[in-house]
């Protein structure tokens, strides 16, 4: 469909029109604006995005993706098929009404989701965490997972880029067959393969749904290596595999298991970045199973938190950011008192 492209061009007639009934009738040597390659260009004048050209209509961000003014941008694009898949759609035409029913600031989350405030191109990238231009509640930037594995790069573990560096006047356009939509705190434990063991045990004990949910949490999420320490800590506690560490808990949600009660030690019910931590004293903090409390040092570097049974670990990454909490990762598992 190509009739939102048509907007757009006879929008930009009409603007130029206008700036050559401005000038003198008798002005042979007006000079013409030049052709420009902007985000919004490529996107425009492509069969493969008119859904998202639709949704930048809508979202009043075609703008944005225009302007060259201070502006180098990263685009991860959906294909039509993508939105098409994501909204359940029948065909483009329906996904475009579907588009068009919602509100505008919902649109223009989900497609600030997207994009990125620099330009990175294939070259740049790296496995790692990277901040969109999307916003929680409290207007903190969320966060994207980016894989990179066996030469393919994932969104959040659900959107591959299948074309890198389509360049533009404006930064960079890479393409991807999914829409990705905001993260919470369980999409980084299933996108980060860092966190695989505590993925494992999150779905076991059946906390995905809650950190996956409505509400304000922080997440100490140990990594992998957090969890091998605990393996090779003590050769007697029985504990030689990450098999051993699921046996402490059961998929039974009418009880609460030793290992239920280990996840909930790393979860607080609200949201604590590293920038609101006391610089001058530890700061106390409650999780969901109590057993003696935390402890976060941010007076040191790196930032540190003991756990109720007086093990004090690194905090290695900060702030990563879901529309439902933070998660921040160290080196190792918090135990109860």
């Amino acid at each position: 469909m190509k009739s939102f492209n048509k907007i757009l061009q006879v929008l930009a007639i009409a603007a130029f029109t206008v700036s050559l009934t401005s000038c003198n009738d008798d002005d042979d040597n007006a000079i013409m604006p030049p052709e420009t390659n902007t985000i919004a260009d490529i996107v425009s004048n492509s069969d493969d995005f008119d859904i998202l050209l639709a949704a930048a209509v809508k979202a009043d961000l075609v703008a944005t993706l225009s302007t060259t003014v201070n502006t180098d941008l990263t685009v991860f694009a959906p294909t039509d098929a993508a939105f098409i898949t994501y909204l359940g759609a029948a065909d483009e035409t329906a996904a475009i009404t579907t588009v068009n029913s919602l509100s505008s600031d919902v649109v223009a989350n989900l497609l600030l989701n997207h994009v990125l405030g620099t330009s990175v191109t294939a070259s740049q990238i790296t496995a790692g965490y990277v901040k969109a231009l999307s916003t929680n509640a409290d207007g903190d930037n969320l966060d994207l997972y980016v894989g990179v594995a066996n030469g393919t790069v994932t969104i959040n573990g659900i959107s591959d880029v299948t074309t890198l560096d389509v360049a533009a006047d404006n930064g960079v356009i890479h393409v991807v067959d999914a829409v990705i939509p905001e993260a919470t705190i369980a999409t980084f434990a299933s996108a980060d393969p860092n966190f695989s063991t505590l993925l494992a045990a999150v779905v076991q004990e059946d906390l995905a749904a809650t950190l996956s949910g409505a509400g304000t949490f922080t997440v100490f999420a140990p990594t992998n290596d957090a969890f091998q320490v605990l393996i090779d800590a003590d050769p007697n506690d029985g504990i030689t595999s990450a098999a051993d560490i699921l046996a402490l808990g059961d998929s039974d949600t009418t009880t609460t298991s030793a290992l239920d009660n280990i996840l909930r030690h790393h979860v607080l019910g609200a949201t604590v970045r590293a920038e609101d931590l006391s610089t001058t004293a530890p700061t106390p903090a409650t999780p969901l199973f109590a057993g003696g409390g935390l402890s976060i040092d941010a007076t040191v570097t790196p930032p540190s938190i003991t756990d109720g049974s007086g093990a004090t670990y690194d905090i290695v990454v900060t702030n990563v950011t879901g529309t439902n909490g933070v998660v921040h990762a160290i080196t190792g598992v918090l135990m109860p008192e």
